[in-house]
């Protein structure tokens, strides 16, 4: 019985010592361009329907720098919003991905889409679960305007495909 235990675990250690020896995945052109530019603190404005509130948002590597950590948080509408994402780049699915979550809903949002070098411009795509409980589709824009300014909007898609504008929040890197 001893024999076979041992024989277990240099099989089980083999196993593991395989797994290791593979290279792990690194960070590629497409990590440094939307995590290493966004690791920082930001002022922001957000705009939703006219009304304009100032917020705050920081951005932080992490996993050595496959992923990058933001927080976000201001007074919208008179309520206190704080939210957190986790955006990265999959090398499997060759698109940018994202989830969020936040103070106002329960229902996290998944979103995956791809970056335009030439017009700066990340598209995303996905899907929530809106404040009744139904399914809602969204996409976002994020464009960059130099290092230090880049604009967000949100768009809720409607059954019919047509896309209404939720809020634009405008994001300058503070110094």
């Amino acid at each position: 019985m001893l024999h076979k235990t041992i024989l277990g675990m240099f099989v089980l250690l083999l196993a593991v010592s395989l797994a290791f020896a593979q290279e792990l995945p690194k960070p590629g052109p497409e990590h440094e361009r939307r995590i290493k530019e966004l690791v920082g603190t930001w002022d922001a404005v957000m705009d939703m329907g006219g009304q304009k509130s100032k917020c705050t948002a920081t951005y932080k590597s992490i996993c050595d720098g496959m992923w990058i950590a933001s927080e976000f948080e201001g007074e919208l509408e008179g309520a206190k919003f704080h939210g957190h994402g986790l955006d990265g780049y999959d090398l499997h699915k060759k698109k940018y991905v994202g989830v969020w979550v936040d103070s106002w809903t329960s229902s996290p949002m998944h979103m995956a889409g791809n970056y335009d070098p030439n017009t700066k411009l990340l598209v995303m795509t996905g899907e929530s679960v809106g404040s009744d409980g139904t399914p809602q589709k969204f996409k976002n824009t994020t464009e960059t305007k130099d290092e230090d300014h880049f604009t967000f909007k949100m768009y809720m898609v409607q059954a019919d495909g047509t896309e209404q504008l939720a809020f634009t929040i405008e994001y300058t890197r503070r110094r």
